[in-house]
C-alpha cells in the first residue's frame, strides 16, 4: 500500500470510529443513566461508568399496570400489525411484477400517487370513524396496512429475482398461481420478507400518533403513547411515586423511570433485530437496484 493509501484507510477508521461513538454513547449513557443517581447525572459526575447503582426505577416501572398494558398491546398491534403488512405487501408487489397483469401501469401509478398526496389528518380520521374502527385494535393496523415504498422494493425484488421461466414451468406441471405464490416465490423470498418484517415491526412498535388520534380508552394504549405521556406529560411517573413524600425524591424517582422505560420499550426490537440482519442488506440491495 501507498503512503496516500494508508492514509485515507486511517482516515477512513477514524471517520468510522467517530460516528459509531456518536451513534452509540447516547444509548449507553441512557443504559447507565436508567441505574445511576439522577443527583450524580445532574452534577455532570456520570460519564462512563454508573454510579450508585439503584434498580429502583425498574422496580417501580415493573409494578405498574399500565406498563404490562402497554406492553401487551404493543406486542399484539405489532406482531398482528406486521403479519398483516408483509401478507398485504408481498401479495401488491408479486401481482404488480407480472408482467401479463392487465392495467399494471396504472395500479402502479394510483399507488404512487398516495406517495405525494393523501387525504390528510381530518379526512382519514372520519373514514376511519365511518367504519367503526376508533376505540379499537384495527384502528392501529387497517389505516396504515401498507406502505407503497415498501411495495416497490418488494415489486423490484421479485422482478430481479423470480424469473419468468419459472413460472412457465410451474404451470407445466399444472401449478396454479396462488400455489407458484406460496410453494416457489415466498420460499426463494427469505430476505425481502426478513426486510419487510423489521420495517413492518419497527414501525408498529414505535407508532404513538395513531393511539393519540384513534384511542381513547386506557387499555388500548401502546406502549410507546404511555412513554409518550412519562417524558412528556410526566402523568404515569406521577402515579408511579405517589407514595414518596418530598417533592424531591418524586423528582429523583421520576428521572430514574424515564431511563428505564426507554430501555424496557428498546429490549424487544433488540432482540429481534439479529435474527433477521443477515437478510437485511441483500433484500435492500436486491429490491432497492433494478437491471
Amino acid at each position: 500500500m501507498s503512503k496516500e493509501d494508508r492514509i485515507f484507510d486511517i482516515f477512513n477508521i477514524l471517520l468510522i470510529v467517530i460516528i459509531s461513538l456518536l451513534v452509540i454513547y447516547p444509548l449507553y449513557f441512557i443504559v447507565i443513566a436508567s441505574i445511576s443517581d439522577p443527583n450524580l447525572i445532574y452534577s455532570g459526575k456520570v460519564w462512563f461508568f454508573p454510579k450508585e447503582i439503584t434498580f429502583e426505577g425498574y422496580e417501580r416501572i415493573f409494578r405498574d399496570s399500565k406498563i404490562w398494558i402497554g406492553y401487551k398491546n404493543s406486542i399484539i398491534y405489532t406482531v398482528i400489525g406486521t403479519i398483516v403488512n408483509v401478507a398485504l405487501t408481498l401479495m401488491a408487489a408479486y401481482a404488480l411484477s407480472r408482467k401479463d397483469l392487465y392495467g399494471r401501469n396504472a395500479l402502479m401509478f394510483v399507488l404512487m400517487f398516495t406517495m405525494f398526496f393523501s387525504g390528510g389528518l381530518i379526512p382519514t380520521y372520519l373514514v376511519v370513524k365511518d367504519l367503526g374502527l376508533l376505540n379499537t385494535m384495527w384502528a392501529m393496523i387497517l389505516p396504515k396496512a401498507v406502505a407503497v415504498w415498501n411495495v416497490i422494493v418488494a415489486k423490484s425484488f421479485f422482478e430481479n429475482t423470480i424469473p419468468n421461466e419459472l413460472l412457465e414451468a410451474a404451470k407445466i406441471e399444472g401449478c396454479s398461481n396462488t400455489k407458484f405464490f406460496m410453494k416457489i416465490v415466498l420460499p426463494l423470498s427469505k430476505p425481502i420478507v426478513a426486510v419487510m418484517v423489521l420495517f413492518y415491526a419497527v414501525g408498529n412498535w414505535n407508532s404513538y400518533f395513531d393511539a393519540l388520534i384513534y384511542l381513547n380508552n386506557e387499555n388500548l394504549y401502546p406502549l410507546q403513547l404511555i412513554l409518550r405521556n412519562i417524558l412528556i406529560q410526566n402523568e404515569a411517573a406521577t402515579q408511579m411515586v405517589r407514595d414518596v413524600g418530598s417533592l424531591a425524591a418524586q423528582q429523583r424517582i421520576s428521572e430514574l423511570i424515564k431511563y428505564g422505560v426507554i430501555i424496557i420499550a428498546s429490549v424487544p426490537l433488540l432482540i429481534v433485530y439479529p435474527f433477521v440482519q443477515k437478510y437485511f442488506v441483500k433484500g435492500v440491495m436486491i429490491g432497492g437496484v433494478k437491471g
